[in-house]
């Protein structure tokens, strides 16, 4: 009750500087001394900022939407989201989506009531569903951590045919991100980020054959004249045009 008093007093002096703010524009009164907290806050309820909100709980995240929905702004992620199967349906009212873990739990009392079919349930209540990952290993493999949702789900009787479970790793993120309009789906006009599987990307003995970047060959297996060198491989027998 404590953290939720002082949300809303934040929001509460946070819509009253956007209003002074607002009218000294018009010459309406004075602006008031500027104030990078609240201008901040005052960009999300302008729409301008999107909130991306890290979230576990199902009760946190409920209590989180009736603060966005009291204000006027919108969650458009919450982050983690254990629990976001208990209120998949108000995820789907609100349009927010839950960037979920596929079965990361138990490391804390927060993350205790997880379930693997976590991300399945809030798919199937037509909420925005997206697999994601913390991990600096995990997330080199979002789509075998998508995978194994679906396995969950099989065996609760849940299908999720590949060509759904693909959106929780492309168009569902961008739509999170506000970029959905120029990236995230295969589509004229669209940015051309592309992966080219060599088989199911849901197999983990598929292997990412060619990347796209921006519509340019990136990536191609076996073929080191194409392979850019990154940030991981400067410095290692990886490097061919660096030190050795």
């Amino acid at each position: 009750m404590g953290n939720v008093a002082g949300y809303r007093s934040a929001w509460i002096e946070a819509a009253d500087y956007r209003d002074k703010m607002a009218a000294a524009k018009k010459g309406q009164g004075e602006a008031p001394m500027r104030d990078l907290k609240l201008e901040t806050l005052a960009g999300v309820l302008s729409g301008e900022i999107l909130v991306h909100n890290h979230c576990y709980r199902g009760d946190e995240m409920s209590v989180m939407l009736d603060i966005a929905k009291e204000f006027g702004y919108k969650v458009t992620a919450f982050h983690h989201a254990v629990e976001a199967y208990k209120i998949a349906d108000l995820l789907a009212e609100a349009d927010t989506c839950a960037a979920m873990w596929a079965d990361w739990w138990g490391f804390k009392m927060e993350a205790f009531d997880g379930i693997r079919e976590n991300a399945a349930l809030v798919d199937q209540a037509g909420a925005c569903a997206i697999i994601h990952s913390d991990d600096k290993i995990g997330i080199q493999r979002l789509n075998q951590e998508t995978a194994k949702v679906m396995g969950a789900a099989a065996r609760v009787g849940i299908d999720i045919p590949p060509e759904r479970a693909i959106r929780w790793i492309t168009s569902n993120p961008a739509k999170s991100l506000g970029i959905d309009e120029v990236a995230g789906t295969l589509e004229v006009g669209k940015m051309a980020d592309v992966v080219v599987w060599g088989g199911n990307p849901f197999s983990v003995y598929t292997k990412a054959e060619r990347v796209y970047i921006d519509g340019a060959l990136a990536y191609e297996r076996g073929n080191d004249d194409v392979n850019p060198v990154s940030d991981f491989t400067l410095g290692t027998a990886s490097d061919h045009g660096g030190a050795k």
